[in-house]
């Protein structure tokens, strides 16, 4: 085949590859010490812990500062799930005109808007935006310490 050339989009099937990470049996004390164990109990697979609906998930990379309240930050990878409903209190993905934005979405006085978990970012207003599609509800965040 012609590299320039392009075929139509294929449903792409992966077989996924089980990969059990240890898991301590005890959990760590956030407060005061626990005596530790010397020992690990049983495997985990992150994706059985993060992903619920394998077909409608993908990751996506934040870009600024706008939901550090919420503890999602510069950089962070997010767990977004395409099925959930984008239901009021949650955190969303939408676009706005074309372009993305991670918000809380919230109900005010009975109409929809995106509000950012940072006291620097205006209110969005969903009823004064043009073209306006919630794309999926992050689930989960993961970043480095």
């Amino acid at each position: 085949m012609d590299p320039g050339q392009l075929t139509s989009p294929q449903p792409l099937q992966q077989k996924r590859l089980r990969v059990e990470l240890p898991l301590a049996g005890e959990r760590v004390a956030a407060g005061f010490p626990s005596p530790a164990d010397d020992y690990v109990d049983v495997g985990i697979d992150l994706n059985e812990q993060l992903i619920r609906h394998p077909t409608s998930t993908f990751f996506l990379r934040v870009s600024g500062h706008s939901m550090s309240g919420a503890g999602i930050h510069d950089g962070d990878l997010l767990v977004v799930d395409r099925s959930l409903d984008p239901r009021p209190g949650r955190i969303v993905i939408a676009i706005l005109d074309g372009a993305f934005t991670l918000k809380r979405l919230t109900l005010h006085r009975n109409r929809l808007r995106l509000e950012a978990a940072h006291p620097d970012y205006p209110v969005i207003e969903l009823h004064r935006c043009g073209d306006v599609q919630i794309w999926g509800v992050a689930i989960h965040v993961i970043h480095s310490l």
